[in-house]
């Protein structure tokens, strides 16, 4: 780890920073993980100028996968990076000492920390939540993302967030809970040198800002192709302090960010779950020359007929 736990934040602060991507996984057609295709969009992933990743999520689909799938993937992605890009997992299990065990192996892989869901059983109240993550960070010296969302069943409260955000390790949270004025709200409460990340590429020119400085956890520069150029323009007209030239380049991605939302965000602010969505960015990936293959079972993968819409779409969009 480039940080001890006293620095874990002010590492963060300096470090994260751009496009932290939470790619889609590969697979065969037989349902196994596409090892060749995994390794195949790293090197795009570097290529396109990629900040980071954050892997092992609900859009990689590890909340399906079997538990020796889960370290096996993990180890695929750490040897086809080859310390290229700076890597977090995300830690969705409800057992505190599952989340140690996964958190230890990845540590061992090189990653610099993950992203923690509170769990999504037994524990709801801020105390036994509270109690979860301390005991979660007493146990590994690895940099933790807290994750606020309704996927949760229980979405960490502003008292709870303050207590958290105390803990040397605790470098932030993803505010996925999809409310524009709550992420600006978490910014005001929390403790200098708390990182609050957007994870939503529309509001990220504005949050940038308002101190924002990474857009993190979600997929959307990767999908942009041909357009994404646009997404780091923005970000250094931002950082000139040009903010209504910025404007004007963003504006470039206006129609195929609306397209990813129709398709993807607005689906999972429907269900609250990331799977009904999740077969429409397979079929994305493919179309501009990315490995994906079919959804597990028992999601319902994307019809010929939609992907070959989708296909249409982007290339009338000028993405593929």
């Amino acid at each position: 780890m480039e940080y001890d736990r006293k620095d874990a934040k002010a590492w963060a602060t300096k470090t994260i920073r751009g496009f932290y991507q939470c790619p889609v996984t590969p697979m065969t057609a037989d349902y196994k993980l596409d090892v060749e295709g995994i390794r195949n969009n790293i090197d795009k992933y570097v290529e396109m100028g990629v900040d980071g990743l954050a892997v092992g999520g609900f859009i990689a689909e590890c909340w399906n996968i079997s538990p020796s799938d889960w370290f096996r993937y993990h180890e695929i992605v750490a040897e086809a990076n080859a310390g290229r890009l700076d890597l977090w997992t995300i830690v969705l299990d409800p057992s505190v000492y599952t989340a140690i065990e996964k958190m230890d192996f990845v540590k061992k892989l090189g990653f610099s920390g993950a992203e923690v869901i509170n769990p999504v059983v037994q524990l709801k109240r801020d105390d036994e939540i509270y109690s979860w993550f301390k005991f979660l960070t007493d146990h590994t010296d690895l940099a933790v993302c807290l994750y606020r969302t309704p996927v949760s069943g229980t979405v960490l409260s502003w008292d709870l967030m303050r207590r958290l955000a105390d803990i040397d390790t605790v470098i932030g949270v993803k505010q996925g809970a999809m409310n524009r004025a709550e992420t600006i709200k978490i910014r005001q409460l929390m403790p200098e040198g708390f990182n609050t990340m957007e994870p939503f590429e529309y509001f990220f020119l504005d949050d940038l800002r308002l101190g924002g400085t990474v857009c993190w956890g979600e997929l959307s520069y990767i999908l942009y192709g041909k357009k994404r150029h646009f997404a780091k323009e923005y970000i250094r007209l931002a950082h000139e302090g040009k903010w209504e030239e910025a404007r004007a380049v963003s504006g470039q991605l206006s129609d195929v960010r609306e397209f990813y939302h129709d398709n993807f965000l607005w689906d999972i602010a429907r269900t609250a779950t990331y799977a009904s969505a999740l077969a429409n960015v397979k079929a994305w990936y493919e179309a501009i020359g990315l490995k994906a293959g079919p959804i597990l079972p028992p999601v319902a993968d994307v019809t010929p007929q939609k992907k070959d819409e989708i296909r249409a779409k982007l290339v009338e969009l000028g993405i593929a």
